[in-house]
């Protein structure tokens, strides 16, 4: 791969950013000097003239660049969400919304291309706060504006390990500024029914020092209502047994984040980074639900439970990075550590007012404490050399996760408030999991249109399970060879084609082999299955990016078959609780078209749209043990328009439909959602922001059970309709010409080359 050496002045803050986000960037002709030189690769071409870059991307006049910005790399895709209109005042569940395939319900579920096993990584690198439940929350609260770009890696290489899931990985490459001098930015807002949200990020680069630093805030959050109709059907006499719940659910809730970062130059060759940061919130919420129970003649159950919870969590991580540049042509290597923790407590209260008493029916109170941490270290070494008119990587990670989860049910006598502790909906787990990787990949141009990049990962995994409430312990150990290879063959100027083949393993998570019973609601409880496998999964895909009628384009068709699929398997363990599990249930299989179409459609008029037609099947076990295979063909996409009103006001609108996708039992509902954006520049420095999110006020979660012997309808809507404005103000640095002219993500550039800059504008493998 190309890779860029910056200056003194600039190195210090260049190397906060991983390989992929570098390579993302656009710099001045004066700061880039090619790294990588290859026998046999194609002569050097002058850069052309061209327009200066802004802090945004943005054009300005009269200096010239090395390369325009590459947004599709030989491995992944890669998607510019800074310019966005509502970057000052939205989260980073907002930004990934705005990738193509990519969606994130209320709930902080993250879905690529209708499938839920998706790694996400913070520049590069994993973080206890974007695992599991935690991940949700997490990317409510971070401010999109802290985010540079999105890199979608349908098909990971070997660099990158099967922790958090093993699936498909959306990259988070957060901002750096890399200019010398200082820059800042302050946003404010404030939105409907209290909400606000602000935040302060700067930078200052001078000589062999760099420094980056920010802090937001935000109180923020969605109500919703449910209802769920559930029908057990007896297979034996066929009696239909009805139940309800209807719920509500309130409460907005405050978060606050810091990070900093700073960087030192030893000298021409070697960078020392350090970085930290710290993320609190609460998660308070009042809810209440009431359930009902009977059949055609009798009422069994009635009654409403309130339910009051407050909590917080806290995320914290540390870093430290030494990289050098070797003598060899593109010789570098580079040493990383990564040391991130979450925690995450809540006390809940609950009270029960009974219209119909039934039999064995909850305490009229009760409490319920949690308490779970999850701390990731992580420490990565990569060495890069060109061997043999290509060039080689090779490296090594040793990563220690630690999972813990403390919860006690209580129920409170009304007449004394004596707790007595109810054991089958209290326990203690723990996981230690221990990752040792070896890989290596090699980058090569074949001739003049192909390129070409294999690697080959070996992972060893010890992971030790701790039920410490049973007693129960358990051991598992496996190793894993995967192997991935990627090849681009240039069509002409203007369009290229892609080909990609990864095998890969979702390994189970802490939730999915906790054997203990865990209380969610009166009619739901779930545990996890700590005798489960890792699914295997071969992902292939070919693309094709072009230009049609001036608009840049890619279509993309890709095919995943995976075995040894994890599912959800429902059973009821009383009249009316269902319990949830997870066994490796069969196999699932997925393909489809991925379309992106971009560009100008008049000179004040931009269009930004994507979708994905999609086929799926998943066989799961339905509640009788008989294995039952489903079928589903969804359109998901989204289109987005910009519309320059004038010189100073940009208009934008955005609207998102995700289609119909598969669950272990049934499905879940196609969704729409509308939102609308207007930015104003009120000075070179002063931007006046607005956005509507959901203005149709279309959000609702609609699953669907199916089973010969349940049927369940489940629909949540959510005050999703939520207004902002806001102030963005600039110190120093470049003037905000993008951020009032609008400059938005054009889509990948077909006639760039895999991996790096224009073809002829630098040699070396990096295509």
């Amino acid at each position: 791969m190309q890779k860029i050496l910056f200056t003194c002045c600039v190195a210090g803050s260049a190397a906060l950013l991983p390989e992929s986000a570098a390579l993302a960037q656009s710099q001045p002709q004066s700061a880039v000097t090619p790294d990588v030189v290859v026998k046999g690769a194609p002569p050097k071409k002058e850069p052309k003239p061209a327009e200066k870059i802004t802090e945004t991307g943005a054009p300005l006049t009269s200096v010239t660049v090395a390369g325009e910005r590459p947004t599709n790399r030989i491995d992944r895709q890669v998607y510019d969400v800074k310019s966005d209109i509502g970057s000052t005042n939205g989260t980073a569940a907002d930004a990934l919304n705005n990738v193509p395939s990519v969606a994130v319900d209320p709930d902080g579920t993250v879905t690529l291309r209708g499938s839920s096993n998706v790694q996400i990584l913070v520049d590069g690198k994993p973080s206890a706060m974007m695992q599991g439940d935690n991940r949700g929350a997490t990317l409510s609260a971070m401010a999109a504006d802290d985010i540079e770009s999105v890199e979608v890696i349908n098909n990971p290489g070997a660099q990158f390990g099967n922790e958090g899931g093993g699936g498909p990985i959306l990259n988070l490459v957060m901002r750096r500024n890399r200019k010398p001098g200082g820059f800042a930015t302050i946003n404010a807002n404030a939105g409907k029914d209290g909400r606000y949200n602000s935040a302060v990020s700067g930078s200052y680069n001078e000589g062999a020092w760099g420094y980056q630093g920010g802090i937001n805030v935000r109180h923020d959050g969605r109500n919703s209502v449910g209802e769920t109709v559930r029908d057990r059907i007896n297979p034996i006499t066929g009696a239909i047994e009805h139940s309800t719940q209807d719920s509500v659910a309130r409460g907005l809730n405050d978060s606050v984040g810091l990070n900093g970062t700073v960087s030192y130059n030893l000298g021409a060759k070697d960078t020392l980074t350090a970085s930290a940061s710290y993320m609190a919130r609460g998660n308070d919420q009042n809810s209440s639900e009431h359930y009902t129970t009977g059949n055609a003649t009798v009422t069994i159950s009635d009654y409403l439970r309130t339910t009051r919870r407050s909590g917080d969590s806290k995320n914290f991580s540390w870093g430290g990075r030494w990289d050098h540049k070797g003598e060899a042509p593109g010789e570098s290597m580079k040493t990383d550590l990564r040391v991130s923790k979450s925690d995450n407590d809540s006390d809940t209260a609950y009270s029960n007012a009974y219209t119909v008493r039934p039999f064995n029916a909850p305490a009229d109170r009760s409490r319920l404490s949690n308490d779970t941490g999850n701390r990731i270290i992580d420490f990565t070494g990569d060495y890069e050399r060109n061997i043999g008119g290509g060039s080689l990587k090779l490296g090594y990670k040793a990563a220690n996760t630690k999972s813990t989860f403390d919860t006690l049910y209580a129920d409170i006598d009304p007449a004394t408030l004596a707790e007595t502790v109810n054991p089958s909906r209290t326990n203690r787990f723990k996981l230690d999991e221990t990752t040792l990787a070896l890989y290596g990949s090699y980058q090569m141009r074949l001739n003049d249109n192909w390129g070409a990049l294999a690697g080959l990962r070996a992972e060893h995994t010890d992971m030790d399970i701790e039920q410490i409430t049973s007693g129960i312990e358990a051991k598992n150990n496996y190793i894993n060879y995967i192997p991935s290879f990627f090849a681009t063959y240039k069509v002409s100027e203007t369009a290229n084609m892609r080909f990609s083949y990864a095998h890969r393993i979702r390994r189970p998570t802490a939730n999915d082999l906790n054997p203990y019973v865990v209380y969610r609601d009166e009619f739901n409880v779930a545990s996890g299955n700590p005798m489960l496998k890792p699914a295997k999964t071969d992902s292939f895909e070919v693309g094709y990016e072009t230009k049609i009628a001036g608009l840049e384009s890619n279509l993309r068709a890709y095919y995943r078959d995976e075995s040894d699929t994890i599912v959800e398997r429902s059973t009821f363990i009383s009249p009316n609780v269902l319990l949830t599990t997870r066994e490796n249930g069969g196999t699932s299989h997925s393909s489809g078209l991925e379309f992106t179409l971009s560009g100008k459609l008049t000179p004040k008029l931009t269009l930004n749209t994507s979708g994905n037609l999609a086929r799926s099947e998943l066989t799961s076990r339905d509640l009788s043990g008989v294995d039952i295979t489903r079928n589903a063909s969804s359109l998901s996409g989204r289109a987005r328009l910009n519309y320059q009103y004038d010189s100073a006001t940009q208009l934008q609108a955005m609207l998102q439909m995700q289609g119909k996708t598969l669950t272990g039992q049934g499905y879940r509902e196609p969704s729409h959602t509308l939102n609308l954006s207007m930015r104003h520049a009120l000075t070179p420095q002063l931007n006046l922001v607005m956005n509507m999110t959901d203005v149709l006020a279309s959000t609702r979660m609609a699953t669907v059970i199916d089973t010969p012997s349940l049927k369940e309808n489940t629909i949540r809507r959510f005050d999703s309709r939520v207004f902002y404005i806001g102030l963005s103000y600039r110190i120093g640095g470049a003037s905000s010409g993008a951020e009032s002219r609008g400059e938005q993500f054009q889509g990948p550039r077909p006639g760039q080359g895999p991996g790096g800059p224009p073809r002829g504008q630098g040699p070396g493998p990096g295509f």
